[in-house]
């Protein structure tokens, strides 16, 4: 399968945005990152992601861009063991990454970061697959 980043794997609805930060979904941190991810229903990619850099922390757009691009990048090219998770089980993900450094750092961190950070979400997606059915949560299949 080719490493690309369709737009279609972007997130852009803002109503899964909102429901994303309003409550329900799970997170963690992996510095500099921090990963939020929801199983939802409504999306037609098994994983769409939102990159987000605060403009607190870099004032200047030519910064944030650097480091969205630099997280874009890597998640193209680890994405391939969350994509197959996902598959198995038959749900769709929402992911967001939101850097927490104030500092530009250097690719092959957030690299590593971010082969952690998918890995970590693979695991917990097959240990909640094993875990309850769907019936019972009352939540998505995931």
């Amino acid at each position: 399968m080719a490493n690309t980043l369709y737009k279609a794997e972007r997130l852009s609805r803002k109503k899964v945005i909102e429901k994303m930060f309003a409550g329900g979904s799970r997170s963690f941190s992996l510095f500099p990152l921090r990963v939020v991810y929801l199983p939802v229903e409504e999306l037609e990619a098994p994983v769409s992601i939102l990159v987000s850099v605060s403009k607190r922390r870099f004032k200047r757009a030519v910064k944030r861009n650097w480091v969205k691009r630099r997280i874009r990048e890597a998640y193209r090219l680890n994405k391939q063991p969350l994509l197959e998770a996902v598959q198995q089980n038959g749900c769709r993900l929402v992911v967001a990454f939101i850097y927490l450094s104030d500092q530009l750092l250097d690719s092959s961190l957030i690299a590593a970061r971010m082969q952690l950070a998918l890995r970590r979400i693979a695991e917990d997606l097959q240990s909640q697959a094993g875990a309850l059915p769907s019936a019972e949560t009352g939540g998505p299949s995931c």
